[in-house]
């Protein structure tokens, strides 16, 4: 559409008295700004982050919000004082003064250097294993919070989003807000009373649901009616239980926790959530917990798969590495107990390693030598005498598959691809010893290097270094947001100590 020529002027002035006005706030902070926001200011020629056309932006309005919320966080809003930041804010923009709308622009840039900072700090000791630099958590300052956000393609929707913290931080947050406003005991004094296990409730019974009733704040009765039903499924699904209405042992065993327990859990995920990065950091998480994987760039989730994890006594640790190559047509080192309770009673019992697609070899060394199997006393590797070396050769029927994704650590933890695809349709799939079997690591490679990857011979472990090391974050979440609720899942590692 064409403008008349008074309209293209008119919106150049507009253009020019707003650049003008920021132009003065921005000469207000100059004189005005120290310490560490001046390291931030100063690069930018002290131009205004929170103020825009004279008036304070809504990011600002964002802000106060997520501070009023702050509890949800472990934080105390208090901290951040929004009253006197919406009372600075109020004052400024009534008065148009270039001033006042500096020293606003630099308290709302204080207030929340502070909160992201806060926010990002675990308030507990999580027993995670930094394998390099790059991913150990670090006290950010003011300048790198603030620089991180005036780049993003909308700062208020960086502050509304909680765009710094880990995509399951801000879920799961949000659902800690909602679970205590339906759940928790302080909620229209909802009784902590137990409900007696071993009963057989179910809808349309005349009696014997008294307690259940008084359980979930109803009025009292002894009656399973429509009105129960309805709270019985509520509670379910919040509770990441099957919503049928029904109370049956695992819906009493929840109830009988108490709502502080299911608190006290929700918290303790977000400290581990609070460990992972910020959706605009590219990075891979793996959740030993549901046993799934994730990966990030550019501010959203590009995808996520099925991974079978670590059982219970070869356990997925929590680390975070960085992935920096991958190996095509990889060996597998068979883990020394699999070797002496598995491999060596095959030889035993007259199996061909050669047929087997294994190799015995001398050492642990890059330079080992093969061995002659003949040569082998493999009673005495069976009875954990002798601890042998033994790889399985690439090909079909390899454990790692086509290719494995190399984080270098001591404890041999990867993530590879698996010929053995029963497993990942199982519901729970902690069934490894302690690395991560990919569903799909075709298209995860692909990610990885922008291209398919494709080894160029069948000669064994190729290696091909990525582009840019990708970080990966190996976490144990057992409460994650589902729907409306939050999603509790078992505690097969036995971490929680809830």
């Amino acid at each position: 559409m064409l403008l008349a020529p008074w309209q293209g002027q008119a919106i150049a002035q507009t253009a020019s008295a707003s650049d003008a006005a920021r132009t003065s706030v921005a000469a207000e902070i100059r004189s005005s700004v120290g310490g560490k926001l001046r390291d931030f200011y100063a690069p930018r020629g002290y131009w205004p982050l929170w103020v825009e056309k004279g008036k304070v932006g809504p990011q600002a309005d964002a802000l106060i919000a997520l501070i009023e919320s702050a509890d949800a966080d472990g934080l105390k809003p208090r901290d951040y004082d929004p009253r006197e930041l919406r009372s600075l804010r109020q004052e400024a923009e009534a008065s148009g003064d270039p001033k006042l709308l500096a020293r606003a622009d630099l308290a709302f840039s204080k207030a929340f250097a502070a909160l992201v900072s806060d926010m990002r700090k675990p308030s507990r000791k999580m027993k995670v294993r930094y394998l390099d630099p790059e991913v150990e958590p670090k006290d950010e300052e003011p300048r790198e919070i603030l620089r991180a956000a005036a780049v993003t393609p909308s700062f208020a929707d960086y502050v509304k989003n909680v765009g710094w913290m880990s995509p399951f931080y801000v879920k799961l947050r949000d659902a800690r807000v909602g679970f205590a406003k339906r759940w928790a005991k302080r909620r229209d004094g909802l009784p902590q009373t137990a409900v007696p296990a071993g009963a057989k409730l179910r809808p349309g019974m005349k009696s014997g649901a008294a307690s259940l009733r008084l359980r979930l704040g109803l009025e009292s009765g002894a009656a399973y009616d429509k009105a129960l039903v309805a709270r019985v499924k509520a509670f379910q699904g919040d509770h990441g239980l099957k919503p049928d209405g029904v109370a049956g042992a695992a819906t009493i065993a929840a109830l009988n926790r108490g709502d502080d327990y299911y608190d006290r859990l929700i918290a303790l995920n977000l400290e581990r959530t609070r460990l992972l990065p910020g959706p605009y950091v590219r990075h891979v998480v793996v959740d030993a917990a549901s046993a799934r994987l994730w990966y990030f760039s550019k501010g959203a989730q590009d995808g996520t798969m099925k991974v079978v994890v670590g059982a219970k006594e070869s356990q997925t640790p929590m680390m975070a590495g960085m992935v920096r190559y991958a190996t095509l047509n990889p060996y597998w080192n068979v883990p020394s107990d699999l070797v002496e309770r598995k491999l060596a009673p095959k030889m035993l019992n007259g199996a061909s390693l050669t047929r087997l697609h294994y190799e015995a070899l001398s050492d642990w060394s890059a330079n080992a030598q093969k061995l002659d199997p003949a040569t082998i006393d493999w009673r005495a590797v069976a009875d954990g005498r002798t601890e042998l070396r033994v790889r399985q050769l690439p090909g079909g029927d390899n454990a790692m598959g086509k290719v494995k994704f190399m984080f270098p650590n001591d404890l041999g933890i990867y993530l590879h691809d698996t010929p053995s695809r029963d497993l990942l349709a199982k519901p729970a799939r902690q069934f490894s010893n302690g690395c991560v079997r990919l569903e799909d690591a075709q298209r995860l490679g692909r990610w990885f290097f922008g291209k398919p990857l494709k080894a160029g011979s069948d000669k064994p472990e190729q290696h091909e270094p990525l582009p840019q090391p990708v970080p990966v974050y190996l976490t144990y979440l057992t409460a994650v947001p589902s729907g409306d609720g939050v999603q509790f899942l078992p505690d097969v590692y036995g971490r929680d100590g809830i």
